[in-house]
Formats: structure tokens, sequence, C-alpha cells
């Protein structure tokens, strides 16, 4: 399975051949004052898959994300591969948090099936980004090892971040990491090396939406709080990256940067706005950015960094 011309790559052991551009399609949840009605997310998923796209990620934590994509492009669901996540609170006893009890593992998995008209799912990852002594309690791993058995799913994730990274990785447990990355949020630049260097595949999220400042964007940075609204703008001007951009928008900048990651496998990047797909996909086209904008960007963000 390979896109219309896009670039792919292997998604660490699964083998899958996943485009190096994916679909991230938390954007159709309806939560942060942005609905997207059903005509919508037809046309906006049939155009994903027109234009090549095969990785689409989704949860049952995005509101009607799920039911959705079942009923836009289950008809077509040789075309892409299929990530979702589980510790959602499903199960009637999971209460309003995340939990990794084998009840609500089970309960997500079933519902994401149901509700995305498959059989299978290519990848379910853990969210929440629970501690390794966590899922060890509650022997949610094992869980998810059943009904990989069972081939209800292929491969096993982590939606991780930040300090409990570096033991997820260490694991060895998981197939795919999901990972937050982009020129303005890099403290996890090497924890993807080593995910890839252990094997598993790696996914970035957040390299467009924790990026570059925009009007277009600006939902998308408020929908993530643990993001300072102005923390990107900051940065953005102390490192004097317009300086860099030689034509390019500053999206389609961000979106370069994050594809000149070495290790990087796939990054996600969400959208209901065709032209804005069509930006992404143009700015796919041009590919990473050369080696010496690359790393005078990495040189200037450290310094702006350092500074404040």
């Amino acid at each position: 399975m390979t896109g219309q011309g896009l670039p792919t790559c292997p998604l660490g052991r699964t083998g899958l051949e996943v485009t190096k551009l994916g679909y991230g399609a938390m954007s159709l949840d309806d939560r942060f004052g942005r609905v997207v009605s059903p005509d919508e997310a037809n046309r906006i998923l049939n155009a994903v898959l027109d234009a090549g796209i095969n990785y689409i990620d989704t949860s049952p934590d995005y509101g009607p994300s799920e039911e959705m994509i079942g009923r836009a492009i289950a008809d077509r669901r040789g075309e892409y591969f299929l990530a979702t996540k589980c510790g959602c609170p499903v199960a009637a006893s999971a209460g309003t948090g995340h939990a990794y009890t084998p009840e609500n593992i089970r309960a997500a998995v079933e519902q994401s099936l149901r509700r995305m008209r498959t059989n299978y799912l290519d990848v379910v990852q853990f969210h929440g980004n629970p501690s390794m002594a966590m899922l060890d309690e509650q022997g949610a791993v094992e869980v998810l090892r059943d009904l990989q058995r069972a081939g209800a799913i292929r491969f096993i994730g982590m939606s991780g971040a930040g300090d409990r990274l570096d033991a997820q990785v260490a694991s060895g447990v998981f197939d795919v990491f999901q990972i937050p990355y982009s020129a303005l949020q890099r403290e996890h630049e090497g924890a993807i090396g080593d995910a890839a260097r252990g094997g598993a595949g790696t996914v970035i999220r957040g390299g467009v939406a924790r990026g570059a400042p925009s009007e277009e964007k600006a939902w998308a940075i408020r929908r993530l709080p643990e993001v300072p609204e102005e923390r990107p703008q900051a940065l953005w001007n102390a490192a004097r990256l317009d300086e860099l951009l030689d034509g390019e928008s500053r999206m389609g900048f961000m979106l370069r940067f994050t594809l000149s990651h070495p290790d990087l496998h796939t990054t996600i990047v969400g959208t209901a706005n065709l032209e804005h797909l069509r930006a992404n996909l143009d700015a796919l086209g041009r590919g990473p950015l050369a080696r010496d904008v690359y790393e005078e960007a990495k040189r200037r963000l450290d310094e702006a960094e350092a500074a404040a």
C-alpha cells in the first residue's frame, strides 16, 4: 500500500509502508469551538485518500471522529492504515479519566471497531501517557497482546511524552510511538531517534499545530493548554526564523522542519479545510528543508531557548 507519488517510509518493525504525511483526525472533534459537519468530514477524509495519504490517526477521545471515519471511508478500508487509542474512558466503570483496566481497554477496542466499521485496527496506542508501572499493575499490555493474537489489532503503540518516554522506549514493548515534536517543541528530538533505533515506528504529532504562529492555526494552539499561546510566537521571533523562509510560508516551513528529522517515519497533520490539505501536500512535495537551513534553524532555536 503506497500513496500516489507521495514519499513513504516503513513504520519501524511493523513493516507498514506509510506516507510521510499522515492525517490526524482530531481535527474532526467538535469540542473546541470548530464544528465539522458530516458532509465536511466526508469531503476531507475522501480527499485525504484521493491524495494518496495512507495513515489516519484518531481516538475515542476525539468526539465524533471515529464515527465520521466509519461513515465516510469504511468502504475504502484497503487504502489506509488505521491507528486509534485506548485508555480513554469507555467502560461504565472507567469514570471520567483515562483508565487502563482490562475491561476499559477491551471496551475501547470493541467500540473503535464498531464505530469505524472495520474488523481490525492497524495500531492501538495507549492514550494519556501512562507509566510502565501503571500498565504493568493493570496487565494492560497483555490485554492488547490478547487482542493482537485474536486479530483485532495488528500492532501496539504508545502516545508518550515527557519524563516517562525514556522508560516507555526502553521497555521494548511498543511497535509504534506517537511523540510530540516541532521546531518550537524540540524536547523529544533525541527520543524520536532512540525509538527508531530500537525498531519502533515513529509518528510525530503537533509538528504544525504546535508550530509557527498564524491565524489559521490559532484554534490549534488554544486547544493545547500545556503550550502557552504566546510561547510559539516568542520563540519564533527570538530565533528570527522569518529570515530563513526564502519565500516559504510559516506553516510550510514548520512542516518541512518536522519532516527533516532523520528518524521521522510519518507526521500526522489534521485539518478540515481542503485548501490547508493542499498546502500541506505542496509542502510535502518540496521535501525536507535543505540541510544547511535545517541546521541553522536548530542553531538559532538553541540560542533562543538558552537566552530564555
